[in-house]
């Protein structure tokens, strides 16, 4: 296959401009491998971030041709429009340089809607036992395979608009440790996430729940909090 890839990628930083440049075609090539080609064979200073390659870490999360994705598990031949490719880093947060984001917000704001655990027990007592088949375990169960890749965020048109949104994915961890029967911090969870900026701020466009590569429904978790939140409030009245 003797094919060439014509590949715009954004070089620089908030002020930039779109590089372009000619890659091989290959069978079962991935957006990685292209950019992974680019780096070693053509550009060296070509910034980007990448760990497992196997759809785990969510590290090579980019925007191809305008959409929020993992490049390690989005061939080429889904995506290319005429042989052709544009690479961006996600939209919604600060560039650090070329394909690189910098996640702090994104992870600033998962902590501003408390998605951290915090239990009762220690660790010399005995694990807490939670039926499998509860109410409250299934909810959990739906989005606790968020590995914050941001991909939801970069699809957030809500985040766009109002960047104080805290964003699909600190809502969806709220969402699965308000239904963890084992934490402690459930009232003041949905107190953090019930503000200007939580889930009430959501437009429920479902752009998240379409973008997610874990096939998650950030859309439904944000729709929980809000019904929580709310009985919450009525209930203190």
């Amino acid at each position: 296959m003797n094919e060439k890839l014509e590949v715009k990628v954004w070089r620089g930083r908030e002020s930039g401009e779109f590089v372009t440049y000619e890659v091989p075609r290959l069978e079962s090539q991935t957006v990685l491998d292209v950019v992974t080609h680019i780096q070693r064979n053509i550009d060296p200073g070509l910034s980007y971030r990448y760990a497992c390659r196997v759809g785990m870490c969510g590290s090579c999360a980019m925007s191809v041709n305008g959409k929020a994705r993992w490049t390690c598990r989005t061939h080429v031949s889904k995506v290319a429009k005429e042989g052709r490719l544009e690479l961006a880093p996600l939209s919604n947060l600060p560039v650090i340089k070329d394909l690189v984001a910098d996640m702090t917000e994104f992870f600033d704001k998962w902590a501003r809607a408390k998605g951290r655990f915090k239990g009762e027990r220690t660790r010399h007592q005995d694990f807490a036992l939670i039926k499998p088949d509860s109410k409250e375990r299934r909810a959990a169960d739906a989005g606790i395979e968020c590995i914050g890749c941001a991909i939801c965020y970069s699809s957030c048109d809500v985040v766009s608009w109002r960047p104080e949104f805290l964003g699909p994915a600190a809502l969806n961890r709220a969402w699965t440790l308000v239904n963890d029967v084992r934490d402690v911090e459930r009232d003041e969870r949905l107190l953090a996430v019930a503000g200007d900026a939580g889930c009430h701020a959501c437009h429920t466009q479902g752009s998240c729940t379409e973008r997610c590569p874990k096939q998650l429904a950030p859309t439904a978790a944000i729709s929980g909090l809000k019904r929580l939140s709310i009985m919450a409030l009525r209930r203190e009245k």
